[in-house]
């Protein structure tokens, strides 16, 4: 089972810390919520998310979706307890990403030149790099090995081609690089999107169906929240739709 911490605010006669099973969308988590008042001192805090770990920790849990901005993760992680990743979900939705932010910049598909980097040919790559090329005319692809075949699929059943094996100058002017893996060699220019782990460019705004929308806790790291959601089954491909996102945010190599 999964972890959901949340704050909560004081009550009379309330206990600090509340663990119990939460549901949400059919899904089961252990839920710790933790007392958080305006005037509530960060020593008092801190050792309230440290003992909130360790109950956490005997139950069994290893990770769990945190509050939205949460700055105690090293509590956790001292008792065991990382983060749900959000890995696979900005996989999943890297293609539909892109298009958002290339329809916040109001970029042509005719025009822009879209880059996927990676070290290795994974499925989640090669879904993204078809739903790329069917929608945009100059997609460019890094990668050390097993790009030919891959062009060689597209153009045989799509009639596409990419351009594989871009030079780094090519890579570093794309109007929208998705990374798979750290690339610390290049200076982009236009638009990072992050795909791997320890990235800390927030994703889009993540939309679902008004009657999914409002069974979801208020104050739950959203992305997370998905994330832990959709690798149980609880959400379905199609049912999480890509947003608008903030320009500004996205336009750096992100560390």
């Amino acid at each position: 089972m999964i972890g959901l911490l949340l704050w909560k605010l004081p009550e009379k006669r309330g206990r600090s810390l509340r663990v119990g099973e939460r549901s949400i969308l059919h899904m089961r988590f252990t839920c710790a919520e933790i007392t958080r008042g305006p005037k509530t001192p960060e020593a008092v805090l801190r050792r309230r998310v440290s003992a909130a770990g360790k109950r956490l920790r005997k139950l069994g849990i290893t990770r769990a979706v945190l509050p939205e901005d949460f700055a105690y993760q090293e509590l956790l992680e001292r008792q065991g307890i990382r983060a749900v990743s959000t890995v696979t979900l900005r996989r999943a939705l890297a293609a539909d990403w892109a298009r958002a932010v290339m329809e916040t910049g109001a970029l042509s598909p005719g025009n822009a030149k879209v880059a996927v980097a990676g070290s290795q040919l994974t499925g989640e790559l090669v879904r993204t790099v078809t739903e790329l090329s069917l929608r945009n005319r100059y997609v460019l692809l890094d990668l050390p090995y097993g790009g030919e075949e891959l062009c060689r699929q597209l153009r045989r059943e799509y009639g596409v081609t990419l351009l594989l094996s871009p030079a780094r100058e090519q890579l570093e002017g794309a109007d929208v690089l998705l990374l798979f893996d750290r690339r610390e060699d290049l200076k982009p220019g236009g638009v990072v999107l992050p795909l791997y782990e320890g990235a800390q460019t927030p994703l889009p705004p993540l939309l679902l169906p008004p009657a999914m929308e409002e069974r979801l806790p208020a104050g739950a790291d959203r992305g997370q929240l998905l994330a832990a959601l959709r690798e149980a089954g609880a959400l379905r491909p199609g049912q999480i739709t890509v947003g608008l996102p903030r320009m500004e945010a996205q336009t750096m190599l992100p560390t």
